[in-house]
């Protein structure tokens, strides 16, 4: 095989269309082919076609919701590239909603200074899917292999040479390849609240970690502020363009609150209206809601057709009822280090959309810019890998951490009492308990409940350094599937990296250190194995 692609999303098809004339092509999808976090992507895709709008405009907006951490050249290669590619999508029959003029509507999100969010209703990355699986289908130096669990990145000597799986039969097989892609997607399924399909359990980190790559910024995990809260009801997405269009948070007395918070209010970037739902719950004791009712309902039913009906099967009415909200794990920003053409540390792999970390994101992703990171650098991703292998350099802002033993260990004294400042259902378990320690093999739940507890939207070193204890136990339990293996992995990078920032900033919030700090935390966190 001349390319393999590990990920069946926005990514990895246009990856494939590009390598397609270029030799043959394998694409590896975990489970059913359409299912990815492309497919529940509702909102949109954001690029700068408006008559009002620019790339830089767009690169401004990035850059500030990414709170002083954005890749300057990455932004720049996303936003300057983002509108040829999402006319080329338009031009392959993508079907975006249009205006009363003909013309496709922008919508609007938080942090964005303009209208500059092209959507399909509020299932804006199942109409992209759609349009590229049909383009992949057609190409006849493409394969497709659905339901293979990819187990290990294959090496020849210190190169990428492809990927090791287990297919729908529970056989293990390999594919060799000159090129191998990673666009497997998100990890939103370490946490126990999130927005996330089955599928997303980072195992793209964990497979390029274990086979030497670097990996960097996974402390920055965006909790969207707006999932469904209702017990026994999925935490489905509620999408942020319901904001974009007026949609507004009150507390349980009908009281719009984030002005109180935020000086952009309901538009606020991600990490502040998480944050503020909390507290504002806490304020008055009740729950949070997002109401839509002094907005014209047949606009609202027609706009958001997908999330109207999974109101319905609730009980719930989009357009009348107030709908209980709160945060759940949503995306991560950090990922596999790779430069602006998908290139990793380890020639011969790469990494394209929200399983990679180009630092355009910096420290919180600006609303629908995902499904145009992952556009974008699936197709430059494709042009790189038609070429002679060669790594990714470490740029200048990087800082490396060899493994993870001893990388809990903090760089400044901690602010005594810090845990106090935190409510009682946030901090954490107490002491370090023997169920915590995990010396045995956990299930996924048990991992996925720690995250949440310990490593979610408010952190404390207390909290943190339990967390990492008990993935150290994790780990050394062995577990026998490469599944619970790659979650054990990621969920130990991701609250080591949270642990050793001792700062706040974008979707990293510390209780003990609650400032963002440039003097000393300007930098991107690197994780290598030893």
């Amino acid at each position: 095989m001349d390319f393999v692609i590990v990920g069946g999303g926005i990514a990895g098809l246009r990856a494939a269309i590009g390598l397609a004339s270029a030799g043959r092509v394998v694409v590896l999808t975990k489970s059913d082919p359409t299912e990815s976090n492309t497919g529940h992507a509702q909102g949109g895709i954001a690029a700068a076609i408006g008559d009002d709008d620019s790339p830089q405009l767009h690169a401004a907006d990035t850059m500030r919701a990414g709170d002083g951490l954005c890749d300057a050249e990455a932004v720049r290669v996303l936003v300057e590239n983002g509108p040829a590619y999402v006319r080329e999508l338009i031009e392959w029959g993508t079907r975006f909603d249009r205006d009363g003029r003909g013309a496709v509507a922008l919508g609007r999100e938080a942090a964005h200074s303009v209208r500059r969010v092209l959507h399909a209703g509020d299932a804006t990355g199942r109409e992209i899917g759609r349009v590229l699986w049909d383009r992949v289908h057609a190409l006849g130096s493409v394969e497709t292999i659905d339901h293979a669990l990819v187990t290990d990145v294959l090496k020849d000597g210190r190169a990428a040479a492809g990927v090791a799986y287990i297919d729908g039969s529970g056989i293990r097989r390999e594919v060799r390849a000159a090129a191998t892609l990673l666009a497997t997607g998100g990890a939103g399924r370490i946490f126990r609240e999130t927005t996330n399909p089955p599928v997303a359990t980072g195992d793209g980190i964990a497979l390029a970690y274990l086979a030497g790559a670097r990996v960097a910024d996974l402390e920055f995990v965006q909790f969207h502020p707006t999932a469904l809260n209702r017990a026994g009801a999925p935490r489905f997405l509620i999408s942020e363009a319901l904001r974009g269009e007026g949609a507004r948070l009150v507390n349980d007395r009908g009281d719009p609150f984030m002005s109180r918070y935020h000086q952009d209010g309901d538009l606020a970037p991600r990490d502040v209206v998480a944050r503020s739902i909390v507290r504002e719950a806490e304020r008055t004791g009740g729950a949070i809601f997002l109401t839509l009712a002094h907005l014209d309902a047949a606009y609202v039913t027609g706009r958001f057709p997908t999330i109207a009906a999974m109101c319905r099967e609730i009980g719930l009415d989009l357009a009348r009822d107030p709908i209980p909200v709160g945060p759940a794990a949503h995306y991560v920003m950090g990922g596999v280090e790779t430069d602006e053409w998908g290139r990793t540390s380890l020639p011969g792999l790469y990494a394209a959309g929200e399983v990679a970390c180009t630092g355009v994101h910096g420290a919180n992703r600006l609303a629908s810019n995902s499904l145009l990171e992952g556009l974008v650098f699936g197709a430059r991703a494709a042009s790189a890998m038609q070429q002679n292998p060669q790594p990714a350099p470490l740029k200048a802002d990087r800082v490396i951490v060899h493994g993870l033993e001893g990388t809990h260990r903090t760089a400044a004294a901690t602010v005594a009492g810090a845990d106090e400042r935190l409510p009682p259902d946030r901090r954490g378990w107490g002491p370090a308990s023997d169920e915590m320690r995990f010396g045995r093999e956990p299930s996924p739940e048990e991992i996925r409940d720690l995250m949440w507890r310990r490593v979610g939207l408010f952190r404390s070193r207390d909290g943190l350094a339990d967390a990492v204890s008990a993935l150290d136990a994790a780990a050394a339990a062995k577990p026998h599937d490469a599944a619970t293996r790659n979650l054990v992995v990621v969920a130990k990078l991701i609250a080591s990296a949270a642990l050793r920032r001792e700062e706040s900033r974008g979707g990293h919030f510390r209780a003990d250190f609650p400032k963002r700090d440039d003097i000393h935390w300007k930098v991107h966190l690197v994780d290598q194995h030893a």
